[in-house]
């Protein structure tokens, strides 16, 4: 894959074009027609380009339009496909189908890393990378072929392999958020305690210590607070379950 991460120097040639050209066919399943906004959907802020109006040229932009365009494929799909659904269900299922820790998944399955242009090596990239790119993915096609061509990518890359109404049914998205909730139905107070957690290892860590009724009931360490809180609740969760989800 080398000659695919030269693809994006200032003096591509044709040939390299054109590989590049394969290369998103095989991935979206049709013949791109404007081949420059999938070239912009795998540029890194990194590399600090601009258009003639100095305008920044990367991905992020094709991000939002993308997670825009994946929200009202999947919100139509759902509402045709449950429709004893009411609107908190639809909300809840789509936060589940595009949640960042799917889209991740999905730009790794994709392999979409390797087209990915940047001044920053890879292996400093974020794990949300992944999902970024997806989306931008998702905009380009959007921009190139209209709304059509859109959902038929989705529907071929996300729904048809990875929806399961029945199963995303079952599927917890943040066991912080469902503790949060049930605390707040049973009158209970909660706490967490995050403090710094560092090991031999010069990485950075965070501690968290969930209190339930001024009781710690989970400990957790991560790389982040974020992560080390939604582990901590997850072993909470497990620890009440037969509570939580009594009706």
């Amino acid at each position: 894959m080398k000659i695919l991460k030269n693809i994006f120097k200032n003096s591509r040639s044709s040939s390299e074009d054109g590989i590049f050209f394969t290369e998103i066919e095989k991935v979206i399943g049709f013949k791109p027609q404007s081949i420059q906004y999938y070239q912009k959907a795998f540029t890194h802020r990194s590399t600090n380009r601009t258009d003639l109006k100095g305008n920044p040229m990367n991905y992020e932009r094709l991000e939002f339009l993308g997670d825009a365009m994946l929200s009202a494929v999947i919100a139509a799909y759902l509402y045709n496909e449950a429709p004893a659904g009411d609107e908190g269900y639809l909300t809840k299922m789509r936060s589940k189908i595009v949640s960042r820790e799917h889209l991740n998944e999905l730009g790794r399955d994709l392999n979409l890393i390797r087209f990915v242009e940047s001044k920053v090596p890879t292996q400093h990239f974020g794990e949300n990378i992944h999902g970024n790119i997806f989306e931008a993915l998702v905009g380009a096609i959007f921009l190139d072929k209209g709304y059509d061509f859109c959902q038929k990518f989705i529907q071929k890359s996300v729904i048809v392999p990875y929806v399961d109404i029945a199963r995303l049914e079952g599927k917890v998205i943040s066991y912080k958020s469902l503790l949060i909730e049930w605390c707040q139905k049973e009158k209970k107070s909660f706490h967490y305690d995050v403090f710094d957690d560092n090991g031999n290892d010069g990485q950075k860590f965070f501690g968290v210590k969930l209190s339930i009724d001024n009781k710690i009931v989970a400990k957790a360490r991560a790389t982040s607070k974020k992560k080390a809180e939604e582990k901590a609740s997850q072993r909470a969760y497990f620890a009440f379950q037969e509570k939580i989800n009594k009706k």
